[in-house]
Protein backbone atom coordinates (compact mmCIF):
# COMPACT_ATOMS: atom_id res chain seq x y z
CA UNK A 1 0.00 0.00 0.00
CA UNK A 2 1.28 3.44 -0.92
CA UNK A 3 0.53 6.22 1.55
CA UNK A 4 0.07 9.86 0.60
CA UNK A 5 2.95 10.79 2.89
CA UNK A 6 5.25 8.80 0.61
CA UNK A 7 4.01 10.50 -2.55
CA UNK A 8 5.17 13.79 -3.98
CA UNK A 9 3.43 16.87 -2.66
CA UNK A 10 0.63 18.28 -4.79
CA UNK A 11 1.21 21.78 -6.09
CA UNK A 12 -2.51 22.64 -6.30
CA UNK A 13 -4.30 20.07 -4.09
CA UNK A 14 -7.76 21.25 -5.19
CA UNK A 15 -7.39 19.42 -8.51
CA UNK A 16 -6.30 16.14 -6.97
CA UNK A 17 -3.49 13.74 -7.79
CA UNK A 18 -4.94 12.49 -11.09
CA UNK A 19 -4.71 15.94 -12.69
CA UNK A 20 -1.18 16.34 -11.37
CA UNK A 21 -0.22 13.00 -12.90
CA UNK A 22 -1.74 14.06 -16.22
CA UNK A 23 0.35 17.24 -16.14
CA UNK A 24 3.49 15.25 -15.33
CA UNK A 25 2.76 12.89 -18.22
CA UNK A 26 2.17 15.81 -20.58
CA UNK A 27 5.69 17.04 -19.85
CA UNK A 28 7.12 13.70 -21.05
CA UNK A 29 5.38 13.73 -24.46
CA UNK A 30 7.98 14.40 -27.15
CA UNK A 31 5.67 15.09 -30.08
CA UNK A 32 4.71 18.78 -30.07
CA UNK A 33 1.28 18.34 -31.66
CA UNK A 34 0.32 15.52 -29.32
CA UNK A 35 1.63 17.47 -26.31
CA UNK A 36 -0.45 20.54 -27.19
CA UNK A 37 -3.55 18.40 -27.72
CA UNK A 38 -3.07 16.64 -24.41
CA UNK A 39 -2.66 20.04 -22.65
CA UNK A 40 -6.01 21.16 -24.07
CA UNK A 41 -7.59 17.93 -22.76
CA UNK A 42 -6.20 18.71 -19.30
CA UNK A 43 -7.73 22.21 -19.48
CA UNK A 44 -11.12 20.71 -20.35
CA UNK A 45 -10.96 18.28 -17.42
CA UNK A 46 -9.92 21.09 -15.05
CA UNK A 47 -12.91 23.12 -16.27
CA UNK A 48 -15.25 20.17 -15.66
CA UNK A 49 -14.09 20.05 -12.04
CA UNK A 50 -15.20 23.68 -11.54
CA UNK A 51 -18.41 24.12 -13.57
CA UNK A 52 -19.67 26.87 -11.24
CA UNK A 53 -16.76 29.11 -12.28
CA UNK A 54 -17.32 28.96 -16.03
CA UNK A 55 -19.14 32.30 -16.07
CA UNK A 56 -16.31 34.02 -14.22
CA UNK A 57 -14.38 36.44 -16.47
CA UNK A 58 -11.00 35.14 -17.65
CA UNK A 59 -11.82 31.65 -16.38
CA UNK A 60 -9.89 29.97 -19.20
CA UNK A 61 -6.95 32.27 -18.59
CA UNK A 62 -6.90 31.19 -14.96
CA UNK A 63 -6.94 27.50 -15.95
CA UNK A 64 -3.97 27.89 -18.26
CA UNK A 65 -2.03 29.75 -15.57
CA UNK A 66 -2.75 26.95 -13.10
CA UNK A 67 -1.63 24.38 -15.66
CA UNK A 68 1.80 26.02 -15.93
CA UNK A 69 1.99 26.33 -12.15
CA UNK A 70 1.35 22.59 -11.71
CA UNK A 71 3.96 21.91 -14.38
CA UNK A 72 6.42 24.06 -12.38
CA UNK A 73 6.71 26.33 -15.45
CA UNK A 74 8.46 23.55 -17.36
CA UNK A 75 5.84 22.80 -20.02
CA UNK A 76 6.49 23.57 -23.67
CA UNK A 77 2.98 24.04 -25.08
CA UNK A 78 1.20 26.79 -26.97
CA UNK A 79 -1.16 28.83 -24.82
CA UNK A 80 -3.83 31.27 -26.05
CA UNK A 81 -2.73 33.56 -23.23
CA UNK A 82 0.65 34.99 -22.17
CA UNK A 83 2.68 32.26 -20.49
CA UNK A 84 3.25 33.16 -16.84
CA UNK A 85 6.56 32.97 -15.05
CA UNK A 86 7.39 31.92 -11.53
CA UNK A 87 8.37 35.45 -10.62
CA UNK A 88 5.02 36.90 -11.71
CA UNK A 89 2.80 34.29 -10.05
CA UNK A 90 4.12 32.18 -7.20
CA UNK A 91 6.73 34.61 -5.90
CA UNK A 92 4.77 37.78 -6.58
CA UNK A 93 3.73 39.85 -3.58
CA UNK A 94 0.16 41.16 -3.25
CA UNK A 95 -0.49 44.85 -3.40
CA UNK A 96 -0.41 46.63 -0.07
CA UNK A 97 -3.85 47.47 1.27
CA UNK A 98 -4.01 50.85 2.94
CA UNK A 99 -6.11 50.98 6.09
CA UNK A 100 -8.54 53.90 6.37
CA UNK A 101 -7.15 56.70 8.47
CA UNK A 102 -10.01 59.18 8.35
CA UNK A 103 -9.92 59.79 12.11
CA UNK A 104 -6.60 59.50 13.90
CA UNK A 105 -7.97 60.29 17.35
CA UNK A 106 -11.34 60.26 19.05
CA UNK A 107 -12.14 57.00 17.28
CA UNK A 108 -15.02 56.27 19.63
CA UNK A 109 -17.03 59.00 17.86
CA UNK A 110 -16.96 57.10 14.57
CA UNK A 111 -16.52 58.24 10.97
CA UNK A 112 -20.09 59.51 10.67
CA UNK A 113 -19.32 62.35 13.09
CA UNK A 114 -16.60 63.65 10.78
CA UNK A 115 -19.01 63.50 7.83
CA UNK A 116 -21.69 65.32 9.83
CA UNK A 117 -19.19 68.03 10.79
CA UNK A 118 -18.11 68.48 7.16
CA UNK A 119 -21.74 69.00 6.15
CA UNK A 120 -22.59 71.27 9.09
CA UNK A 121 -19.83 73.80 8.38
CA UNK A 122 -21.24 74.33 4.88
CA UNK A 123 -24.65 75.51 6.16
CA UNK A 124 -25.52 79.19 6.26
CA UNK A 125 -25.44 81.00 9.58
CA UNK A 126 -28.65 80.87 11.53
CA UNK A 127 -30.65 78.95 14.08
CA UNK A 128 -30.71 75.78 11.96
CA UNK A 129 -26.93 75.60 11.83
CA UNK A 130 -26.64 76.25 15.57
CA UNK A 131 -29.22 73.53 16.19
CA UNK A 132 -27.24 71.14 14.01
CA UNK A 133 -24.07 71.95 15.93
CA UNK A 134 -25.75 71.05 19.22
CA UNK A 135 -27.26 67.90 17.68
CA UNK A 136 -23.77 66.78 16.67
CA UNK A 137 -22.42 67.63 20.13
CA UNK A 138 -25.21 65.65 21.82
CA UNK A 139 -24.50 62.67 19.59
CA UNK A 140 -20.80 62.93 20.42
CA UNK A 141 -21.66 62.97 24.12
CA UNK A 142 -23.77 59.86 23.68
CA UNK A 143 -20.92 58.07 21.87
CA UNK A 144 -18.45 59.21 24.52
CA UNK A 145 -20.58 57.78 27.34
CA UNK A 146 -20.91 54.45 25.55
CA UNK A 147 -17.16 53.85 25.50
CA UNK A 148 -15.79 55.89 28.40
CA UNK A 149 -17.02 57.22 31.74
CA UNK A 150 -20.57 57.37 32.99
CA UNK A 151 -20.41 61.16 33.09
CA UNK A 152 -18.59 63.78 31.05
CA UNK A 153 -18.45 67.58 31.23
CA UNK A 154 -19.85 69.46 28.27
CA UNK A 155 -16.66 71.46 27.79
CA UNK A 156 -14.82 68.18 26.99
CA UNK A 157 -17.26 67.49 24.17
CA UNK A 158 -16.98 71.08 22.94
CA UNK A 159 -13.18 70.82 22.90
CA UNK A 160 -13.33 67.61 20.89
CA UNK A 161 -15.81 69.15 18.46
CA UNK A 162 -13.57 72.18 18.04
CA UNK A 163 -10.61 69.89 17.35
CA UNK A 164 -12.45 67.63 14.91
CA UNK A 165 -13.81 70.60 12.94
CA UNK A 166 -10.37 72.22 12.70
CA UNK A 167 -11.61 75.21 14.68
CA UNK A 168 -14.67 75.84 12.49
CA UNK A 169 -17.22 74.90 15.19
CA UNK A 170 -16.60 76.61 18.53
CA UNK A 171 -19.21 76.03 21.25
CA UNK A 172 -16.83 76.45 24.16
CA UNK A 173 -18.23 79.82 25.21
CA UNK A 174 -21.95 79.09 24.88
CA UNK A 175 -24.12 78.94 27.96
CA UNK A 176 -26.49 76.22 26.72
CA UNK A 177 -25.90 72.74 28.06
CA UNK A 178 -26.10 69.39 26.36
CA UNK A 179 -28.55 66.65 27.24
CA UNK A 180 -27.80 65.09 30.61
CA UNK A 181 -26.66 61.46 30.83
CA UNK A 182 -29.70 60.61 32.96
CA UNK A 183 -32.06 61.84 30.23
CA UNK A 184 -30.11 59.92 27.60
CA UNK A 185 -30.46 56.74 29.66
CA UNK A 186 -34.16 57.39 30.22
CA UNK A 187 -34.68 57.83 26.49
CA UNK A 188 -32.85 54.57 25.84
CA UNK A 189 -34.91 52.79 28.49
CA UNK A 190 -38.10 54.27 27.02
CA UNK A 191 -37.19 53.01 23.57
CA UNK A 192 -36.30 49.59 25.00
CA UNK A 193 -39.59 49.35 26.89
CA UNK A 194 -41.49 50.48 23.82
CA UNK A 195 -39.85 47.79 21.71
CA UNK A 196 -40.62 45.23 24.42
CA UNK A 197 -44.27 46.29 24.51
CA UNK A 198 -44.52 46.12 20.74
CA UNK A 199 -43.07 42.61 20.77
CA UNK A 200 -45.54 41.55 23.46
CA UNK A 201 -48.41 43.07 21.50
CA UNK A 202 -47.33 41.24 18.36
CA UNK A 203 -47.05 37.97 20.26
CA UNK A 204 -50.51 38.49 21.77
CA UNK A 205 -52.01 39.17 18.35
CA UNK A 206 -50.36 36.05 17.01
CA UNK A 207 -51.77 34.00 19.89
CA UNK A 208 -55.24 35.45 19.30
CA UNK A 209 -55.07 34.54 15.62
CA UNK A 210 -54.05 31.00 16.53
CA UNK A 211 -56.90 30.72 19.04
CA UNK A 212 -59.41 32.00 16.51
CA UNK A 213 -58.12 29.54 13.97
CA UNK A 214 -58.48 26.69 16.46
CA UNK A 215 -62.01 27.80 17.40
CA UNK A 216 -63.00 27.94 13.75
CA UNK A 217 -61.64 24.45 13.20
CA UNK A 218 -63.53 23.25 16.30
CA UNK A 219 -66.76 24.86 15.11
CA UNK A 220 -66.35 23.34 11.67
CA UNK A 221 -65.78 19.94 13.24
CA UNK A 222 -68.89 20.28 15.42
CA UNK A 223 -70.93 21.36 12.42
CA UNK A 224 -69.74 18.34 10.45
CA UNK A 225 -70.63 16.05 13.37
CA UNK A 226 -74.16 17.50 13.57
CA UNK A 227 -74.64 17.05 9.85
CA UNK A 228 -73.48 13.45 10.07
CA UNK A 229 -75.83 12.73 12.98
CA UNK A 230 -78.73 14.33 11.12
CA UNK A 231 -77.99 12.22 8.06
CA UNK A 232 -77.76 9.05 10.13
CA UNK A 233 -81.14 9.77 11.79
CA UNK A 234 -82.74 10.35 8.41
CA UNK A 235 -81.37 7.08 7.10
CA UNK A 236 -82.63 5.27 10.22
CA UNK A 237 -86.11 6.72 9.77
CA UNK A 238 -86.16 5.64 6.15
CA UNK A 239 -85.24 2.09 7.15
CA UNK A 240 -87.91 2.04 9.85
CA UNK A 241 -90.60 3.20 7.43
CA UNK A 242 -89.62 0.49 4.98
CA UNK A 243 -89.80 -2.12 7.73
Amino acid sequence: MEYNTLRSQLIIPEYGRHIQEMVDYCKTITDEKERNGFAEIIIEVMGELNPHLRDVPDFQHKLWDQLFIMAEFDLDVKSPYPIPTKKDTVNSKPNKVDYPQSIYKYRYYGNNIRKMIDVAVTWEKGEKREGLYFAIANHMKKCYLLWNKDTVDDYVIFDHLYDLSDGKIDLRKVEDQLVSPEKMNSNNNYQTNRNYQNNNRNNQNSNNRNNNHQNNNRNNQNSNNRNNNHQNNRNQNVRNNKG
